[in-house]
């Protein structure tokens, strides 16, 4: 992931990110929930913007959008949580 996204994502759900360490499965169904909860806040605030594009929208790419940019991530929460698995990065 890139690191202003990871960064992002560790944001919503209150967990230090380092180089090491591990989202362990008990907590899963409450970082899932975190990161839905944001990405359909997000969606929501790009929906209620005008139609019209300003200056800036037009140097944002649509991928800037959370859900799509996050979607990954929360697949791999939900397949760890479905296996009981924690997920572990920097082993």
């Amino acid at each position: 992931m890139l690191s202003d996204l990871s960064q992002r994502i560790f944001d919503i759900l209150e967990h230090p990110l380092e180089k090491r360490g591990i989202l362990v499965a008990e907590r899963l169904p409450e970082f899932i929930a975190r990161l839905e909860s944001a990405i359909t806040a997000d969606a929501a605030s790009k929906s209620s913007a005008p139609d019209t594009p300003s200056d800036s929208d037009q140097e944002k790419p649509t991928a800037d959008r959370l859900g799509q940019r996050a979607f990954p991530f929360l697949e791999l929460l939900k397949q760890a949580r479905a296996a009981n698995e924690p997920i572990v990065w920097g082993v």
